[in-house]
């Protein structure tokens, strides 16, 4: 086993993509020759509720018009206390989001303390400004990260373009190819303090409205037993959402839909 050691002031200290940069191994993925292959991950959303943020993304990556794959997980823990999720080519997203919980966990151990979660965004808008090579080659990679801010004692959700740019959303947020129908519905129902539960709901209902209008966004899938990904960050860190419950919840939206159409209320 190799230890590396360097000069003053050419120690990468807590910034573990920087370490390997400096050690020269890749920290990116080579680009992939034949784009059309390239799997998509498509629709994410997150918005904040009174004492934490949801946060939530389909299940289906495709290939240009095709299906690729119909259970992608698109949101991850980034650390305790925040959460990322992905859209745009899946491959190099996953990677991203497993080289940016390494460098939260290596600047924890170096440092011995967590970054602040404006930090963290930070950190994770260097890593997409990294990326800028490959997106300008078709491989873009989008996120949507969120988490609790203890000192400010509020779930807080932060935005990124391409280049690296980073945005903070005061309320919600939604990407991807059915990210702009997903973003209405939550708007049509976001209110100020929102109960964790109502939030969970709505979040539910905006990947629902995006997949009855976009054709890459998967919608619930009960015959496979498969529903979308939705996760909660509050003061007592990360939690997964049960499917059962995310199940129970798309259930009576769908109930609600048939009888509003055998009423002919709905088209």
């Amino acid at each position: 086993m190799s230890f590396y050691l360097f000069r003053a002031g050419e120690d990468p200290g807590p910034n573990f993509a920087e370490l390997l940069r400096r050690v020269q191994l890749p920290v990116e993925i080579p680009v992939n020759q034949n784009i059309g292959d390239v799997r998509h991950g498509t629709t994410i959303a997150a918005l904040r509720y009174q004492g934490g943020v949801v946060m939530a993304g389909d299940r289906r990556a495709t290939e240009g018009n095709i299906i690729a794959h119909r259970s992608i997980e698109k949101v991850f823990p980034a650390d305790r206390f925040s959460a990322v999720a992905i859209a745009g080519a899946a491959g190099p997203a996953i990677e991203m989001v497993r080289l940016f919980q390494t460098q939260l966990e290596h600047y924890e151990k170096v440092e011995g303390l967590t970054l602040s979660l404006e930090g963290k965004a930070n950190q994770l808008s260097q890593m997409v400004r990294t990326h800028l090579p490959m997106a300008m080659q078709g491989l873009g990679v989008v996120p949507l990260f969120a988490g609790w801010d203890d000192r400010r004692d509020l779930g807080r959700i932060f935005t990124y373009d391409i280049t690296g740019g980073r945005y903070e959303e005061t309320e919600f947020a939604a990407t991807g190819s059915g990210g702009r129908d997903a973003r209405t519905t939550i708007k049509l129902g976001y209110r100020d303090g929102l109960a964790r539960d109502t939030a969970v709901s709505l979040a539910v209902e905006a990947l629902f409205q995006a997949a009855e209008e976009d054709s890459a966004t998967g919608g619930p899938d009960p015959i496979r037993g498969i529903y979308p990904i939705v996760a909660t960050v509050d003061s007592t860190g990360f939690r997964m959402v049960s499917e059962s419950e995310v199940g129970d919840l798309f259930a009576a939206i769908l109930e609600r839909r048939s009888s509003l159409y055998r009423r002919g209320e709905l088209s």
